[in-house]
């Protein structure tokens, strides 16, 4: 099947990309689109008879594991670090009035 890939639909794609396209870039991409939905064409022509329909080419599974805190929150440790510091939070500069 001939895919007709239009002026028109590169100046689209072009504005929708946000790009400005000199007339050789637009010659191309429209090549280039072209081709992409020629290879899509020759794919739908494939026999898939009996072919378990997949998300994904590897086999994926969750590992899961239990959520434990191992480290502690270290809060105390970091406000070691504090210029200044108040009720357990850093004291810092009012940024608003």
């Amino acid at each position: 099947m001939a895919n007709k890939i239009t002026e028109e639909t590169i100046e689209y794609v072009g504005i929708l990309a946000k790009l400005e396209l000199t007339g050789e870039e637009k010659e191309q991409a429209r090549r280039d689109m072209s081709n992409m939905l020629d290879y899509i064409d020759l794919m739908g022509e494939l026999d898939t008879t009996g072919i378990e329909p997949m998300s994904h080419v590897f086999t994926v599974q969750n590992v899961f594991r239990e959520d434990v805190v191992t480290n502690g929150d270290g809060s105390r440790h970091t406000l070691q670090n504090a210029p200044d510091q108040k009720d357990d939070m850093f004291v810092v500069p009012r940024t608003f009035d």
